[in-house]
């Protein structure tokens, strides 16, 4: 592309993008209007729950109903929590509104860690030989 060409493109371009086109995290209802069909079979998260170190959790949209323009609304799906679905069936998303959420699946901050059983700590030796 010419560079004339590309400097005339971001002119014409707003420097803020419409809501739509947005990828920040937002209210349940908001991400989900980004979306054809409102976001039905996309898969949403709470930012908090990355936060909180809870990985490979989302919701699987599976119907929803938008109002003034994805500013309110309701929307039901399927919870896959830690990995594996927690009901099974479809039921109401809660919390649309109070909390923070973004399309995919939450991330957890550390890989999964696990302890030994053999590193569990041990008490001082002086100890145990001193009877005093």
């Amino acid at each position: 592309m010419p560079p004339n060409l590309n400097s005339a493109l971001k002119k014409l371009l707003p420097s803020k993008l419409p809501p739509t086109l947005s990828t920040r995290p937002g209210t349940l209802y908001q991400v989900l209007s980004r979306f054809p069909n409102d976001g039905v079979g996309q898969r949403v998260h709470q930012t908090r729950w990355s936060v909180k170190d809870i990985g490979n959790s989302y919701w699987e949209v599976t119907r929803t109903q938008l109002k003034l323009e994805g500013q309110h609304g309701k929307a039901w799906g399927k919870l896959i929590w830690k990995g594996r679905p927690a009901t099974g069936r479809e039921e109401r998303i809660r919390g649309g509104l109070k909390y923070t959420w973004r399309d995919g699946e939450s991330q957890s901050k550390s890989p999964a860690t696990t302890i030994p059983t053999s590193s569990k700590p041990s008490p001082p030796q002086a100890a145990l030989s001193d009877p005093a």
